[in-house]
């Protein structure tokens, strides 16, 4: 199975980033994991959210950024990556002026279904 990035549509998910999907299941089939390209903006952040089902890792390929994994927060840059264990309220900041791209592994595949949005968390 081979994909394309410059093939993969972005889209923005529930917690408002933008994604490309480089591999799902629903789209290329077979796998049990997914692997997105996500791009936020400078200036932006994600929406606070949790995966009670799935877990995922993140990797930064450009920019600079925060995450808050629940109560504790990581500053983020190139090479770093970052583990998300399911149920964990998370969310991504870019303070910066130019795009945060990072991967997002996740295990199971992403769902929508498995997006808990926790609007009033962020702050």
């Amino acid at each position: 199975m081979k994909t394309s990035r410059d093939q993969a549509r972005p889209y923005v998910t529930k917690d408002g980033s933008v994604i490309r999907e480089l591999f799902h299941p629903a789209q290329h089939g077979g796998g049990g994991m997914s692997l997105a390209e996500a791009t936020l903006p400078p200036g932006r952040e994600t929406i606070p959210h949790r995966h009670p089902g799935s877990e995922e890792f993140y990797h930064v390929l450009s920019g600079r950024g925060r995450i808050r994994l629940e109560n504790r927060e990581y500053l983020l840059g190139p090479g770093d990556t970052v583990r998300i264990q399911p149920g964990e309220l998370h969310w991504v900041v870019n303070p910066g002026e130019v795009d945060l791209v990072f991967l997002c592994l996740c295990h199971p595949p992403y769902s929508h279904r498995d997006t808990e949005l926790e609007q009033d968390a962020a702050g």
